[in-house]
């Protein structure tokens, strides 16, 4: 069992020295490209991490995306919605040849253009949203067009490969059903305040080291919520079993859920590579938070 105790900080991220100089820590998009980078150094199953790549995706790249996204990010309270995230997008691009951080970029967006200090909650997140323009649609359905997003299918009304709909915010609510982050804007974030943020806080209260945090955070989402990716590219009934095994490894006792993450981490990877991608996101924006809030507090190598 563990004790309740402070919760751990992280360890020194060297990386972050990359950032501009003009991005000071604790702002917008220095906490933006943090929880990034923290999202993806952990090894949560089925994800690329240090220790394992995509054929077309590596750890290296998401930190690029991550460094690339920052300046954004960091102007999110101070223009529309819709540039924030059509920047942060085309930065991406210059920087990774993949679709690295589409969904990312469109958690983390509305919560830093909420974020002014100290905590964030759903309702910040729901305002940002509620002012919304027609040219916020225009340009996040050309942010959309340029990460090429894997797995979207056609979605009949206001598909993704035609033209921008008059109300973006109602077309994530058709998308809601097929699509995590649709969802979190559709509900104006409050699947997000209700499950990974006070999993990633309360695995973190009891002990766990932050990257154990992250990852068990990452396994309670998939549990709880089959990965809309996996159920686009793969199917509803792979997706939900994908969610029942992610359960059993939560479920292990003491310390074996470290070898059962190991084996569900080798199984997503064979025959077939099944990614729960948007449980990742969710993560990451999780972290975000809790980075805006203080739970976190990272300390950078000189």
């Amino acid at each position: 069992m563990h004790s309740a105790a402070p919760p751990p900080q992280p360890r020194g991220i060297p990386v972050l020295a990359s950032l501009p100089a003009d991005l000071p820590p604790w702002g917008r998009g220095w906490m933006a490209a943090l929880a990034c980078i923290l999202e993806a150094s952990a090894p949560k199953p089925g994800n690329v991490h240090p220790a394992a790549a995509f054929d077309d995706l590596c750890y290296d790249d998401l930190v690029a995306a991550a460094l690339a996204v920052a300046p954004a990010l960091d102007r999110a309270g101070t223009q529309p919605l819709g540039r924030t995230i059509l920047d942060a997008v085309t930065a991406t691009r210059r920087v990774v040849r993949s679709n690295a951080n589409l969904g990312i970029v469109l958690a983390l967006a509305p919560l830093a253009a909420a974020h002014s200090s100290g905590a964030i909650r759903a309702a910040d997140a729901a305002a940002v949203l509620a002012g919304l323009a027609a040219d916020d649609a225009r340009l996040v359905w050309e942010a959309i067009a340029i990460a090429r997003p894997g797995g979207m299918g056609a979605a009949g009304r206001w598909d993704v490969a035609g033209p921008a709909p008059p109300d973006l915010l109602a077309a994530m609510r058709l998308a809601a059903g097929h699509d995590s982050i649709a969802r979190l804007w559709a509900e104006g974030y409050a699947p997000l305040f209700a499950g990974p943020v006070p999993d990633l806080a309360a695995e973190l209260a009891a002990g766990f080291t932050l990257d154990d945090a992250i990852v068990r955070c990452h396994l309670r989402q998939l549990a709880r919520t089959p990965d809309t990716l996996i159920a686009r590219r793969h199917g509803a009934a792979l997706a939900a079993d994908v969610s029942a095994r992610a359960a059993a490894v939560i479920a292990e006792p003491d310390e074996g859920w470290r070898d059962a993450a190991a084996r569900f981490d080798a199984s997503l990877r064979r025959p077939i590579r099944v990614n729960p991608g948007t449980t990742a996101d969710l993560v990451a924006a999780a972290l975000y938070i809790l980075l805006a809030d203080g739970t976190l507090r990272p300390h950078l190598h000189p």
